[in-house]
């Protein structure tokens, strides 16, 4: 069964990639940036239902088999994503771009395996709640406010990762609901909140053009914001290695920073 989960998660994440790759194709073919627009394209829809399915297979995936074999299997998706939007655009990924996304990889696969499943039911009381997405909207503001004044790529990294902290604060929610044994139906209400600007935020990070950027400060942020909510708000562990969770982590960084610098405007 653990390798039909992996296989399984592979596949999942494949739908992810071209899913991504998709949105961020239409997102930067129309000038100004619209979700209204978008939600009128076809294409546009057809990746939001990839990326649904991609979700559905991860899922089913971690009901096969173990967490450790699932999670790095997901992050795959960046080295599917990169060549499936440069295909898309008309080009071929260089080689300095794989070589930054095989780093932003490996060090999130890293980051993944070295943090502890907590054996406990998530609780989030409406307090913490508040003031979680109170902090997640206070991050992405900065970021959105900082963005305004940078150049396309480091926009780019700054409007993806205050989307990543707000699907950080959804998966937190989720989490919670889900997997929690209180029954708090106001997170139910509370979800699409930071789901929605984290959509939003992430459609205009892709208008921009740079979209290997994007999806990696996407997929580095997303996960660091979901470990940080657990350690803050639910108690749960940190990597026992925070020395070596910090190294991969800044690996994964430093390689969404190479992929800035090597990654050309696709449009």
């Amino acid at each position: 069964m653990t390798v039909l989960a992996a296989a399984v998660a592979l596949v999942g994440s494949l739908f992810f990639a071209l899913g991504a790759a998709l949105q961020q194709f239409e997102a930067a073919a129309g000038g100004e940036f619209s979700l209204r627009v978008l939600l009128r394209r076809p294409r546009w829809l057809l990746g939001g239902a990839s990326i649904t399915v991609g979700g559905v297979l991860h899922i089913f995936a971690l009901s096969l088999g173990p967490l450790t074999v699932v999670q790095p299997m997901g992050v795959a998706s960046l080295l599917f994503a990169l060549p499936i939007a440069a295909a898309l655009h008309g080009r071929r990924p260089g080689r300095g771009e794989l070589v930054a996304a095989c780093a932003v990889s490996i060090g999130l696969i890293g980051l993944v395996l070295m943090v502890p499943r907590s054996t406990e039911p998530p609780q989030l009381s409406g307090q913490a709640g508040v003031a979680m997405l109170a902090g997640a909207a206070l991050a992405a503001l900065l970021c959105w406010a900082v963005a305004t004044r940078a150049n396309p790529a480091p926009r780019t990294a700054l409007l993806a990762i205050a989307a990543g902290v707000m699907y950080g604060a959804t998966a937190t929610l989720i989490r919670v609901l889900v997997e929690g044994t209180s029954g708090d139906f106001w997170l139910v209400a509370a979800i699409p909140l930071p789901a929605l600007a984290a959509l939003m935020l992430l459609q205009r990070a892709y208008a921009i053009g740079h979209f290997a950027v994007a999806f990696a400060a996407l997929q580095v942020t997303d996960p660091l914001t979901a470990v940080t909510f657990g350690a803050l708000l639910l108690g749960e562990p940190l990597p026992a290695n925070g020395l070596a969770a910090t190294a991969a982590a800044l690996l994964a960084a430093a390689g969404t920073v190479a992929l800035a610098r090597t990654t050309p405007l696709s449009r």
